[in-house]
């Protein structure tokens, strides 16, 4: 039944609009589903979105037609316009439950995927972009770190890496959620560092505070995937990770090596590594098994200069 719908440029939303007036009850009931969960049911085979409104499934795809798409497969592609990035992990989960394997072929998938997305991190890195994060990080008076999400742990992996070698190492991710980050980004400045942590999907918690950081005069450092990345024109150094996986939004093994790539190299630089290294290893001995026993005169001993230059000069002073 044709239902003179304008359908030029219109999206699903504006086209269920338009036909309001000539549904009938269970179009309209399917319709007030699509509308108040687009991004759900642009996930959803028909069956799926008939069982959850509850209507038949000739009826979701007369739904469709009323809107003036040739099919529900039709509707279900425009829906999603928009969603692309959102809803592709479903999608390619969905394909890969369509096709039974068995668990260790699944492990074998994913550390392949992990090994090839290592390999193109590698292959696709600008180490110039590499040199000029070492440095940013190295200069910072603070370096604040905001992930969210999944990247709300590689955010504190990132804070671990760095604490032996900075100064100050700042998580803005914390059960106080993004305003007390946003508050805690009002004492940065030009001196500060921000680094950003997001992939797909994209969190716009990270994009916003990176805003804020630059409001404030302070450097951004982004680690996302790619150029059309939110994140990636807010920052002033950009390295950038592969993290395409079959069966998980993202694969995070290749963001933890660019993580630990990334720290290994702060900590070659950093002035005083080998002090700083001792330091840590002295101060975490009581809890480190087979160490208790272990005197802190059997520890490595930190340089001379390391020492307080009032604890020397008391040295010199000492009874031979």
């Amino acid at each position: 039944m044709s239902t003179n719908v304008d359908t030029t440029g219109t999206t699903v939303a504006q086209r269920i609009a338009q036909a309001l007036p000539r549904l009938t009850r269970s179009h309209r009931q399917v319709a007030d589903y699509v509308l108040e969960h687009p991004l759900q049911v642009a996930t959803l085979p028909i069956d799926e979105l008939a069982a959850v409104v509850g209507v038949s499934v000739a009826t979701a795809n007369r739904f469709a037609r009323a809107l003036d798409f040739d099919g529900y497969a039709t509707f279900r592609a425009e829906l999603v316009r928009g969603f692309e990035s959102l809803v592709a992990p479903v999608e390619r989960l969905r394909g890969n439950l369509e096709h039974p394997t068995t668990v260790a072929e699944v492990f074998a998938t994913a550390l392949d995927e992990s090994r090839r997305n290592i390999e193109a991190t590698r292959q696709s890195l600008d180490y110039a972009a590499c040199e000029a994060a070492v440095q940013r990080i190295l200069k910072a008076r603070s370096v604040y770190i905001g992930g969210f999400g999944a990247s709300a742990w590689l955010a504190g992996l990132l804070q671990h890496g760095l604490d032996g070698s900075c100064n100050d190492v700042r998580m803005l991710s914390s059960v106080s959620g993004v305003t007390h980050a946003a508050r805690t980004l009002m004492h940065a400045g030009p001196q500060d560092l921000f680094i950003g942590l997001t992939f797909p999907r994209y969190l716009t918690d990270t994009v916003a505070l990176a805003q804020i950081a630059r409001g404030q005069g302070c450097a951004v450092l982004a680690l996302t995937d790619r150029p059309s990345s939110p994140l990636a024109p807010v920052a002033d150094v950009v390295l950038y990770c592969q993290t395409e996986t079959s069966y998980r939004p993202n694969c995070e093994t290749s963001v933890l090596a660019l993580i630990e790539a990334l720290t290994s190299a702060v900590a070659l630089r950093a002035p005083r590594a080998v002090q700083s290294a001792s330091r840590i290893l002295q101060a975490v001995r009581p809890w480190l098994h087979g160490a208790q026993g272990l005197a802190r005169s059997e520890l490595p001993a930190q340089p001379a200069s390391a020492a307080p230059a009032g604890a020397r000069k008391k040295n010199k002073k000492s009874p031979t």
